[in-house]
């Protein structure tokens, strides 16, 4: 079924997702906005002075953190394994297309939480001087409570997130897991909010049917691409 969001966005919710979302639950009674911090752990703005056909230029920039991302398969339920949470970029994007964001508190009523609600594969950042495997390892036990080994993850792709005003390195895995490898719940770690979402492979097609939307990063998108293209079996 898909609901439209707004801001023009559409979020595709799936029955048998819903059935099987499993970690934390989310529910936010406040959003305000306020100027940034003078320092942050996850972001560095700068500018970047050059010189090009002899003309000077300048960019402005934000430094951000490495991250991994992993396409989880359950060959057990053969099931795609996603996650949902609320992110505040998307929704100062949502509330931005609206009107321009202001500082101080937002009508909830007029604005819901569920503007920011995302649906994303495993990830985390490249915050831990390790190997990315054992990055993307860590983070799917974390996030969606399957202990798997390092070498289970099979590399799809490299590249950056984005090419304009930040430009972090990404590494999307695959990883197939099994019900026997399920050791919790999941729910991400420490004040991470993060529910586990199961998704059959028909409903996964959806979400990457033409003219289709999601309010979620575009390695969920690619990486079922992928899928279809070099996993899921050949129709005759």
């Amino acid at each position: 079924m898909i609901k439209l969001f707004r801001g023009g966005l559409r979020r595709v919710c799936c029955s048998d997702a819903k059935k099987s979302a499993l970690g934390r639950q989310s529910k936010i009674t406040r959003i305000w906005f306020s100027p940034p911090p003078a320092k942050s752990k996850w972001i560095q703005p700068c500018t970047v002075h050059y010189m090009e056909n002899e003309r000077q230029k300048e960019t402005h920039i934000v430094k951000v953190l490495d991250g991994v991302l992993v396409l989880l398969y359950n060959k057990s339920r053969d099931k795609f394994i996603f996650v949902r949470q609320f992110r505040a970029s998307v929704y100062q994007a949502c509330l931005n297309y609206h009107q321009p964001t202001a500082m101080g508190e937002v009508d909830l009523q007029k604005f819901p939480p569920e503007l920011g609600i995302t649906l994303e594969l495993c990830a985390g950042q490249v915050d831990k001087d390790k190997c990315l495997e054992d990055i993307a390892r860590e983070e799917i036990l974390e996030e969606c409570g399957y202990d798997v080994p390092a070498d289970s993850m099979q590399t799809i792709y490299q590249y950056r997130s984005g090419v304009g005003v930040s430009s972090g390195a990404q590494a999307l895995f695959y990883c197939e897991v099994c019900d026997e490898q399920r050791v919790a719940p999941g729910g991400g770690v420490d004040r991470e909010v993060i529910q586990v979402v199961e998704m059959s492979l028909e409903e996964a097609k959806k979400l990457v049917e033409t003219g289709n939307r999601t309010n979620g990063g575009p390695a969920l998108l690619v990486g079922v691409m992928w899928f279809l293209l070099n996993k899921a079996p050949k129709s005759t």
